[in-house]
């Protein structure tokens, strides 16, 4: 079916429209899964759709456009309206239908409706409604213990539910995240230093989604800003979301080694060592990160300093938002598995996984710089998506 068949559904129809405060649906013992796991990815067969599949499919949900989750060949898509841009910046002209938060549209013999998962911008979950049952499938979601919400795009939106497939990409109590405020003020104080020293400041992280939070979030008083190549597109498809970041500047932009004296250059990480940094001069690196909670990481990665910041959700924040949606049910996806898995056990929960290709260590170019990609951790850390 074409992508501009699905119908849209006016709210309270097929079911109540959805509201966290809606209690959870807990299905007979004997009812099939809403979701399941295929070769393709994770299929409901209700709806005749995958979500985030990672081979080409006749339909796809899409849940947000990093690589690992949004793959070209699909023969059309749902995804959210907040995330159309960035995902076709990312994926080119696709077949696309876009969806605002909350609305309801129906795919086959199920109600599909996408909403905020604070992850990146547009990024979203996946609410499946079927006679009465619904399961939420989170994709990639932001959520602390703190209840910090990422100012670069909406924030994580509990849903209600029968059944939740959480990713635990830093599934481990180790990981917990100091407030956001602390660790910008340390990355300027590291910016203003090396600019008092007429050196540029290498901030490394990922081109979509972290560098657009780094950007918003450091003072650009301190000097000017520049990005790398694969940086600058995505910055343009976040204004013209309507989110707010400083200007910056392609380094192929400048015209000598002194513009960038006292700069800040953010960049993806694979650039870390390339040829492509000698045109930066003197600088000092940085890797801005979930995986930097890792002691050791910053060493093993030859780096000046690492900052602990993450788009995912700490472990406090993945307890704070399964316990939010009321499931009965959990299923945990890309990331530490198991042991998720037996903590949810543990507390008395229905717990299984789903073996996925999320997050999974792939090459992508950068530029015209072979790298390795974006979604995967340093060396020697465990694999788990884009942090």
């Amino acid at each position: 079916m074409a992508v501009s068949s699905i119908p849209r559904l006016p709210a309270g129809t097929s079911g109540p429209a959805d509201n966290p405060a809606m209690p959870a649906v807990t299905p007979a013992p004997n009812d099939a899964d809403l979701i399941v796991l295929r070769p393709e990815g994770l299929y409901c067969p209700a709806g005749g759709f995958y979500i985030d599949p990672w081979r080409p499919v006749e339909r796809a949900v899409i849940t947000h456009a990093h690589a690992d989750h949004a793959r070209r060949g699909h023969r059309s898509v749902l995804a959210s309206a907040r995330g159309q841009g960035v995902l076709r910046a990312r994926l080119g002209d696709v077949p696309m239908q876009a969806a605002a938060w909350g609305e309801r549209v129906a795919v086959g013999d199920v109600v599909v409706s996408l909403h905020p998962a604070g992850h990146v911008l547009g990024s979203a979950q996946v609410r499946v409604e079927h006679r009465g049952r619904v399961w939420v499938a989170s994709g990639d979601y932001f959520c602390t213990g703190s209840n910090e919400a990422n100012a670069t795009c909406d924030a994580f939106e509990p849903v209600r539910c029968e059944c939740f497939i959480t990713e635990s990409t830093f599934g481990l109590p180790i990981y917990r995240w100091r407030p956001q405020s602390q660790v910008m003020a340390e990355i300027n104080a590291w910016w203003q230093t090396n600019a008092n020293a007429g050196c540029t400041s290498l901030l490394l992280g990922y081109s979509f989604g972290k560098a657009q939070r780094l950007l918003a979030g450091v003072d650009a008083s301190i000097g000017p800003i520049f990005v790398h190549g694969a940086v600058e597109p995505l910055n343009q498809a976040y204004r013209q979301a309507g989110v707010a970041l400083p200007a910056t500047r392609p380094v192929d932009e400048a015209t000598s080694r002194t513009d960038l004296a006292r700069a800040l250059v953010v960049a993806p990480p694979a650039v870390q060592g390339s040829a492509w940094t000698r045109r930066l001069g003197d600088y000092r690196d940085a890797f801005a990160s979930g995986w930097m909670q890792l002691r050791g990481a910053r060493r093993r990665q030859g780096l000046d300093r690492g900052f602990v910041l993450s788009d995912h959700a700490d472990w406090p924040g993945l307890e704070r938002a399964i316990a939010a949606t009321g499931a009965t049910r959990v299923i945990v996806t890309h990331g530490y598995e198991a042991v998720m898995v037996r903590w949810l056990q543990q507390q008395g929960l229905q717990a299984g996984s789903f073996r996925t290709e999320y997050g999974d260590e792939r090459e992508e170019r950068v530029d015209t710089v072979a790298t390795t990609a974006e979604a995967a951790p340093p060396a020697g850390v465990r694999s788990g998506s884009a942090p």
